[in-house]
């Protein structure tokens, strides 16, 4: 099959530094030679290329994720790929109409009104007035603002303005539909109807590039994720794998480590015996993965001599109310053995169940007995959104702070008669 898109090294280049204003003939005179004696020193000093060796396909179908850290390259890219600016050096061939949706409102005039400015942003998309009739009812249906559709959109609010200009990019019929970060706008029902509508329009065979934020949504609506870094394209690939790699170069290079000698939140009365906490989950920094690893190390030196140590931990939503705590007193398997005053204990949490947020942990650490130092809030860390489950779609937040797995058997009627018969 033929890619409907293809990249070949892109670059984009940009002159950083304000332009002058108009003067004389003589002014304009010397600042031309003056700025040919100094040409090649400062022209290298004010280059800022934002895209550099881009290559890259797309098949009809692809929903393709485009990720990677503000100022990265992303929507210099989408702008390339919409006809908005042209690459400095490299070529792109589209085979097919292309419907973007790059910030609120392309395309748009305020002094316009909805039902206008349907017309006017199906027109800018290369689609023919007839075409734009027979989905207008569809369109005006899903951005919800009937009451509203002969109204100019300067009097629109932001989301009506986000649900009508999305509406218009994705019901007319372009091959290729580019999204630039468009959700962050929406509340979250629109949010999960244009997710929706993204996979209805990938499932029709047509081509999705969806810039995001949103990790969640990255990996649960794409098959394909590019990752961009400094403006280069630094990987292409499965979105989990990408997701991982972009959040482990995003976090800090060393460790999350907090001091806990003097720490604000021990409990008063309390030994100051933990010295210090440290997260080492498996995505580094401060973020972990739904139905990841939770890992973190306790330094810790007791005055009063040897111990057989026990950890404890309460896990604290962003509200401050626990929701999960565990310890190795109540653990079979873990009563350490050999006596210390000092060392490290490494904590695991496989398989975390919590939802995205911010969570805060207790620590508790004494010995099988009691416990000797208490610190709340000793460290924070956040949950980021993942497909635990496989199934391409999200648990809704909504539902509380745990994610957990559970199993159906399905009994048909007769079964369930039978089952009563007998225990009757």
């Amino acid at each position: 099959m033929k890619p409907i898109l293809e990249a070949r090294a892109l670059g984009k280049r940009y002159q950083l530094g304000s332009r002058r204003g108009y003067g004389t003939l003589g002014e304009s005179l010397g600042q031309r030679i003056g700025a040919m004696l100094t040409r090649r020193r400062a022209d290298a000093r004010r280059v800022f290329w934002a895209l550099q060796d881009v290559s890259f396909d797309a098949m009809p179908g692809d929903v393709i994720g485009i990720i990677g850290r503000n100022g990265a390259g992303k929507s210099t890219l989408l702008k390339i790929l919409s006809r908005i600016t042209e690459p400095t050096t490299g070529a792109v061939d589209l085979y097919g109409h292309v419907g973007s949706l790059l910030e609120v409102g392309t395309g748009f005039h305020q002094d316009l009104t909805g039902r206008e400015n349907v017309y006017l942003n199906g027109s800018i998309l290369g689609m023919r007035r007839l075409e734009i009739a027979r989905k207008f009812d569809e369109i005006v249906a899903f951005a919800e603002v009937e009451k509203f559709i002969d109204t100019p959109v300067k009097r629109y609010s932001s989301g009506m303005y986000m649900r009508l200009a999305f509406a218009v990019a994705a019901f007319l019929d372009s091959e290729i539909l580019l999204i630039d970060e468009v959700l962050a706008v929406g509340d979250a029902n629109f949010q999960k109807r244009c997710l929706g509508k993204m996979r209805d329009v990938s499932a029709s065979g047509r081509t999705v590039l969806f810039v995001s934020h949103n990790l969640a949504a990255v990996e649960s609506l794409c098959n394909r994720c590019l990752y961009f870094s400094n403006g280069r394209l630094e990987a292409s690939g499965a979105p989990r794998e990408l997701i991982t790699r972009y959040l482990s170069a995003d976090a800090a290079p060393t460790r999350t480590v907090i001091n806990l000698a003097s720490h604000a939140g021990r409990r008063s009365g309390c030994e100051p015996v933990m010295q210090s906490v440290s997260l080492v989950n498996a995505d580094a920094g401060a973020t972990v993965r739904m139905g990841g690893t939770l890992a973190f190390q306790v330094d810790f030196q007791c005055e009063r001599g040897a111990i057989a140590p026990v950890l404890g931990l309460v896990i604290r939503n962003g509200y401050g109310h626990p929701v999960f705590g565990i310890n190795n007193r109540i653990v079979p398997g873990y009563r350490f053995a050999a006596p210390s005053d000092a060392g490290s204990l490494i904590c695991r949490v496989r398989d975390l169940p919590l939802m995205p947020g911010t969570y805060s942990i207790d620590l508790f650490l004494g010995d099988a007995y009691r416990d000797y130092d208490v610190v709340h809030d000793a460290i924070s860390f956040d949950v980021v959104a993942a497909d635990v489950f496989g199934s391409g779609r999200l648990p809704d937040a909504e539902c509380g702070p745990i994610c957990w797995p559970a199993s159906w058997t399905y009994l048909p009627k007769q079964s369930v008669a039978a089952v009563e018969a007998r225990s009757g």
